[in-house]
Formats: structure tokens, C-alpha cells, sequence
């Protein structure tokens, strides 16, 4: 089991959810935006766009491009911003609590 795939699935809605807030974003910039910082299979982020979609976190609208079809971009919801400030509190949390946990340890 690689432990770097687990942590990355743990963690990777709300770094979408974070990035989308920032600005909206169409699939391939969110994308370019996380690996800037985990490295993620662009792939993988759709079924989570949908998902959050679905689930009432994010709307999305077609804009046009000068560089092909229109894009689809992504647009936190309020609802989404509830959920994500949620998740980043119980994320604060949990690593701090780890790092406590790692530090009584040494």
C-alpha cells in the first residue's frame, strides 16, 4: 500500500474545494493547480468535480476560450464553503494532533 496515495485521496476534495474558492477554475487549470503542489493524474480530479457537483459544492458555467470549445468552469457554492471551511478545521486538527502524537514519541 503506498501510504503517499492514501493521503493524497484523504485530502485531495478539499484542496480542490480551497483552490476553487481562491477562483473559479475549468478542469485542466485546477488540475495544473494542484500538482503545483500534489502530484495528482488529471483524471482523477473529474469523478471528484462531479461529485461535488452532485453534491451541491460547487455550479459550474461555460465560458468561452480562445483556444478551442468553450470551457467548463468550476464555482464554489456557499454550501461549498461551509463544507470546506469545515473540512480544513477538522484537517488543522488532525495534524496537529499527529505531530503531537509524533513528537511525545521522540
Amino acid at each position: 500500500m503506498n501510504v503517499s496515495v492514501q493521503f493524497k485521496k484523504g485530502v485531495l476534495e478539499f484542496c480542490v474545494l480551497v483552490l476553487i474558492k481562491r477562483k473559479d477554475q475549468y478542469g485542466y487549470e485546477l488540475a495544473q493547480s494542484v500538482s503545483k503542489h500534489i502530484e495528482v493524474a488529471e483524471g482523477a480530479l473529474y469523478p471528484l468535480l462531479r461529485r461535488l457537483v452532485n453534491d451541491g459544492y460547487c455550479t459550474t458555467y461555460l465560458q468561452e476560450s480562445t483556444e478551442g470549445p468553450p470551457r467548463k468552469y468550476y464555482r464554489i457554492t456557499l454550501s461549498g464553503e461551509s463544507y470546506m471551511t469545515e473540512m480544513v478545521a477538522e484537517w488543522n486538527s488532525f495534524v496537529q494532533n499527529v505531530a503531537n502524537l509524533i513528537e511525545e514519541g521522540s
